[in-house]
């Protein structure tokens, strides 16, 4: 296999790798910060309505709460709004004259920064009962959907780094032919027409949790049509197209200046680069109005640092994949000159990286406690490395362009002439035939018709050839092309994660909401060991449900409703993340329920609860259960 060939392969196989393996949901980017009724309360009269409250806005469809009665009835009166025109808070009214029981309220809203989220949570109203409805949301983006949403938007980020740093290669590093660039530019382009029209589809089961078979679905498309997220795509579409239109002008333009035999690229003209300058600019904002940047604190600087950081991420990297293309595809050798402009052009673009991913990591993690402590930190940890690397390799590749060219520029490149230009007869190709590229210091001679160099006098010989060294150049340049793939796929990662300052800051929300809500957890668990008359529910009430003290109250609920004795009531409990317990309650009979004041929880977490109830001297179950235990 050529080497162009395992270079490509190679980054095509480790794109894959990293695709397969992080296609997964986008983490939630938003919380509740309070509920009205809270969470697990119990009310002595009916409410009028269901309030909730996130920590940043939302955006919502008429059927974002459901409100269900215990019969798994709807009890909504209206469709969910907004309440008091504040974007962050949505509300739904309930019907009249509701019955006593336990209601589950389940939720589904879309983040300010386009991440679907959603949930459960349940009140009482006179006193907790039995409920056929689900406690648990259904997952907040559909597994399938997930995945292929998330394919798109690692094909969208790769697509518009190859599309931007090709095109710029070409037109500010000049090499004397562009032609092998052109499938480059071509495919960056079609890639990302694609990819964005996957996204309209995907968008909508993306956001309602639903799967694949519905992405044509009229009330979905509408519904992303008339999103935030989906006029940013409609946006980018458009864009595209003017950038078609520039592209074919812009290589018939190049194609009609490099005619004759010098075949040189020209400087191209102010108004070429202003264009092409604003329709790049334009599709970086595509992606700034639609994620991270949009929501949080100093959206207008955010925004401006994200298309910044796109922009500089896709000249880097797509203009590395072009520099290796040409170095190992072009008929006519790269100049010097042409390697040199690059070297620049990515120092300038890894400086606006530094500046712009500081500022970024800043607003993302709030504090140093997030570095570690949360996984937007961690991710964004493993992505330093990663770029640490990177930068490494593009230290190899910029002592190999100072070699190349301090070797070179008294030499100057030589370009191999179209067939029959030199061979043909009648045309000098004697070693005084040059040519101006336009740049003082960067002309280039034509090959002498023996194919030899010649060399100026007293010019000492070289510790290495210029094909060993454009050899090494191309080695280091392939370096960052693979690791350039890698960054780039966990820059996509770390879009999908929730930012470290709203981890936590979430976190602090929930912790505080449950503090003023939750007073109590109430577990209804049916049980059956298998003889007549052994089949029951016992519920299990516990009291606060927070770290420390609490009581427990276990009541056993016979086949005909009404509360039944048995002889025993054993009740543990497990967390397993930390490795402690089983920790026994110690229930005792207290004469028509077993119960304790004492058990002892160490530390908040989802613990599990084993109760086993023995309803004869032979005769007993056991059932599990989760329950979350509060700070």
């Amino acid at each position: 296999m050529s080497a162009p060939r395992r270079a490509v392969a190679l980054v095509a196989l480790l794109g894959t790798l990293f695709l397969l393996g992080g296609a997964g949901s986008a983490s939630a980017h938003s919380a509740v910060r309070e509920t009205t009724p809270g969470e697990g309360t119990v009310l002595k009269s009916a409410p009028k309505q269901v309030t909730m409250t996130f920590t940043e806005s939302v955006g919502i469809t008429d059927d974002s709460l459901r409100v269900l009665s215990p019969e798994n009835r709807r009890v909504n009166a209206g469709d969910t709004e907004h309440a008091s025109g504040r974007s962050d808070s949505v509300r739904v009214p309930l019907d009249d004259g509701l019955a006593d029981g336990t209601y589950t309220v389940a939720w589904r809203v879309v983040s300010a920064d386009s991440h679907p989220i959603s949930g459960a949570f349940t009140f009482s109203i006179g006193k907790p009962s039995e409920t056929t409805a689900s406690v648990s949301a259904e997952p907040a983006v559909n597994p399938a959907s997930g995945a292929l949403y998330d394919i798109a938007r690692y094909g969208a980020y790769a697509a518009v780094a190859l599309l931007i740093g090709a095109a710029t290669f070409v037109l500010v590093c000049r090499p004397a032919s562009a032609e092998p660039l052109r499938g480059l530019v071509r495919a960056g382009w079609w890639v990302l027409v694609a990819t964005t029209a996957a996204l309209l589809l995907f968008r909508g089961p993306y956001e309602r949790g639903t799967g694949p078979s519905t992405l044509l679905d009229p009330e979905l498309v509408e519904n992303t049509l008339t999103s935030r997220p989906g006029w940013a795509l409609l946006a980018r579409l458009a864009l595209l197209a003017g950038a078609a239109v520039f592209l074919v002008r812009l290589g018939r333009g190049a194609a009609a200046e490099t005619e004759g035999p010098e075949k040189e690229q020209v400087r191209p003209k102010p108004v070429v680069l202003a264009v092409g300058g604003v329709l790049a600019v334009g599709l970086a904002g595509t992606w700034a109005a639609a994620e991270h940047a949009s929501a949080g604190i100093q959206v207008p600087l955010a925004m401006t640092s994200t298309m910044l950081h796109l922009l500089a991420m896709a000249v880097w990297l797509g203009g590395l994949a072009a520099l290796l293309t040409t170095l190992h595809r072009s008929e006519t050798l790269l100049s010097a000159a042409s390697v040199a402009r690059f070297s620049r052009l990515a120092f300038a673009s890894v400086a606006v990286l530094v500046l712009t991913g500081v500022y970024q990591s800043w607003r993302g993690l709030g504090s140093w406690d997030a570095v570690f402590d949360t996984s937007y930190g961690r991710i964004l940890v493993v992505k330093v490395c990663a770029v640490v690397l990177l930068l490494a390799a593009a230290g190899f590749s910029r002592r190999w362009t100072s070699r190349l060219t301090d070797a070179e520029e008294p030499l100057r490149v030589p370009v191999l002439e179209t067939v029959g230009a030199r061979a043909g007869g009648g045309a000098d190709s004697g070693p005084g035939a040059s040519s101006s590229s336009g740049d003082a210091g960067e002309s280039t001679s034509a090959a002498a018709g023996d194919g030899s160099e010649e060399k100026p006098e007293n010019e000492s010989e070289p510790t290495s050839s210029p094909g060993a060294r454009r050899g090494a150049l191309r080695r280091s340049v392939l370096a960052e092309v693979v690791v350039g793939v890698v960054v780039l796929v966990i820059t996509t990662v770390l879009t999908g994660t929730q930012p470290g300052r709203a981890e936590i800051e979430t976190a602090a929300a929930e912790e505080t909401a449950a503090a003023g809500q939750r007073t109590a957890s109430t577990t209804l668990i049916p049980f059956d060991v298998g003889t007549p008359g052994g089949q029951g529910k016992v519920q299990i009430v516990l009291e606060p449900g927070r770290v420390g003290e609490n009581t427990v109250e276990a009541v056993v609920i016979g086949p005909d409703g009404g509360i039944a004795t048995v002889p025993e009531i054993r009740l543990s409990f497990t967390l397993a993340s930390q490795k402690i317990g089983p920790i026994d309650a110690g229930l005792t009979n207290k004469g028509g329920y077993w119960g304790t004041s004492s058990l002892n929880l160490p530390i908040p977490g989802t613990w599990t609860m084993k109760v086993t109830i023995r309803t004869s001297d032979i005769d007993q179950v056991s059932e599990s259960r989760r329950v979350k235990i509060l700070r």
